[in-house]
């Protein structure tokens, strides 16, 4: 199984109804990207120094089906979205 765990540092300029909308993208991935075996995304709630302001973890059974959703369509959407209202993301992927 690998794990996939991306991380969303907006800019101070994006709005709430941008962040809205980035995570409603992101949540809406599962529904049309096949093999996804776990997906959860959510918001920071303890707004720390180094905290992030959204977080993804999501589960797949290969590198192949993580492949996959990488290059999907829509993935590609919601990436190039998180790109420009975000000022930094991170990201670690791990097999267990």
């Amino acid at each position: 199984m690998l794990t996939h765990i991306v991380c969303w540092k907006y800019k101070a300029e994006t709005s709430e109804a941008q962040r809205a909308e980035h995570i409603a993208k992101l949540n809406n991935l599962p529904n049309v990207i096949p093999n996804i075996l776990s997906f959860s995304v959510g918001r920071d709630v303890l707004h720390l120094d180094r905290s992030f302001d959204t977080g993804l973890i999501a589960t797949y059974p290969d590198m192949e089906a993580l492949d996959f959703y990488t290059v999907h369509p829509d993935h590609q959407e919601v990436a190039k979205l998180g790109k420009q209202i975000a000022e930094k993301v991170v990201s670690v992927d791990f097999m267990e």
